[in-house]
C-alpha cells in the first residue's frame, strides 16, 4: 500500500484562507457601513456612479456585469435612501439616466474612509511591497476566474 500523505490542514489551503478572510472583511465592512445607512453592494454601485454619473440603468448594469433585475433593486434602494435619482436620459426618451444626489456626494468620502481603514487593518501585518504583490496576485486570480474588475460576483445573480 503506497504511503498516503497526511491531509493538509485548512489553514494551509488557499481556498479556505481566502474564504475566511473574505467573510471577515465583508462582515466588518457591512457593520461599519451600517451607520451610514448603506450596505457594501450600495457602496460598490455608488463608486461606479461617481466615476460615470448619468448612465442609463442598462448601461450601468452592462458596465458592472450584473443582471438588470438586480440593478433595478439596487437603484430603488439608493433612491429610497436619497442617494441616487432617475432622470430622463437626454439621448434616449425610453431610458432613465442615473445620477448621484448631493447626499451621496456627501456620504461617499466617509464611506471611502471606512473602506480604507478596514483595508489598512486587514493588511497591517504586511509591508508596502507585500501589499502591492498581494493586490497584483489577487487581481490576476480574479481575472483568471472571470470576475470583472470592481464587480462582486454576488451582484451578478438575478433577483428571485
Amino acid at each position: 500500500m503506497p504511503d498516503v500523505p497526511p491531509p493538509r490542514p485548512l489553514d494551509a489551503r488557499a481556498n479556505f484562507l481566502l474564504s475566511q478572510l473574505g467573510f471577515h472583511s465583508a462582515h466588518r465592512f457591512a457593520e461599519r457601513l451600517a451607520p451610514l445607512g448603506i450596505q457594501p453592494n450600495h457602496f460598490g454601485l455608488l463608486m461606479h456612479l461617481e466615476r460615470d454619473d448619468g448612465q442609463s440603468q442598462q448601461q450601468l448594469a452592462d458596465a458592472m456585469g450584473i443582471h438588470r433585475k438586480v440593478m433595478v433593486g439596487l437603484l430603488d434602494d439608493l433612491e429610497n435612501r436619497g442617494l441616487a435619482e432617475r432622470r430622463r436620459h437626454p439621448a434616449d426618451r425610453r431610458a432613465h439616466a442615473i445620477h448621484l444626489t448631493g447626499r451621496a456626494h456627501d456620504l461617499l468620502p466617509e464611506a471611502r474612509a471606512i473602506a480604507d481603514a478596514l483595508e489598512e487593518e486587514l493588511l497591517a501585518g504586511i509591508d508596502e511591497p507585500e501589499r502591492a504583490a498581494l493586490i497584483a496576485l489577487l487581481q490576476r486570480l480574479a481575472h483568471q476566474t472571470g470576475n470583472p474588475p470592481g464587480v462582486h460576483p454576488g451582484l451578478r445573480r438575478p433577483a428571485t
